[in-house]
């Protein structure tokens, strides 16, 4: 069973579980983590045509890029479970953690219902993928104006290393990218 965690960010709330699904969980430190930030399909230049030979090159780097990433010692990866290029980095550590069982995958989702309004087959795709990983943290139970910057904040606090699909266009990404510098995290740059 997963574990679902609040984390407090706020004074919005505290309760959190204890539980988790795999026994590497308890190892989970700042300097053995990586996290992912990445453009939605509306930045990318192909859009949500993901067997345009550009998006199936960029999966490739993402995968990649993570094994790479594990093997200087890295053992649990963060996703801020977004649509676009964070389901391909979801995707690319779920089969990273078959062939590296030590691996622990964390969900860190801004809030509760962040795929409510989404497309029925990215929801179906969504949930999918939240149920495969090893942990689940929402940072805010409701939609707020601050809870996606919340939650990569989040994960940049909780990792050593950043991988993000990155080529200098301003939003979540930018943001995270510079935050992520600012407070001395390596940060592996990926072109779409």
């Amino acid at each position: 069973m997963q574990n679902k965690n609040f984390v407090p960010l706020s004074t919005e709330f505290s309760d959190s579980s204890s539980q988790f699904s795999r026994p590497q969980i308890a190892l989970i430190n700042r300097d053995n983590s990586c996290c992912f930030s990445g453009y939605r399909p509306e930045k990318l230049p192909w859009g949500t045509d993901e067997a345009d030979p550009r998006c199936v090159l960029l999966k490739d780097k993402i995968a990649a890029a993570a094994e790479r990433i594990h093997l200087l010692g890295i053992r649990h990866f963060i996703c801020g479970m977004a649509r676009g290029g964070d389901m391909f980095f979801c995707e690319a550590v779920i089969a990273l953690r078959e062939k590296y069982p030590e691996i622990s995958l964390e969900a860190a989702i801004p809030y509760e219902r962040q795929a409510s309004n989404w497309p029925e087959d990215e929801r179906i795709r969504y949930d999918s993928l939240v149920g495969k990983c090893d942990l689940v943290t929402y940072v805010s139970r409701e939609y707020t104006k601050q809870c996606m910057l919340r939650r990569n904040r989040y994960m940049v606090k909780n990792s050593s290393i950043l991988l993000a699909v990155y080529d200098g266009k301003s939003g979540g990404t930018g943001y995270t990218v510079k935050h992520a510098t600012q407070n001395g995290l390596e940060v592996v740059e990926i072109a779409p």
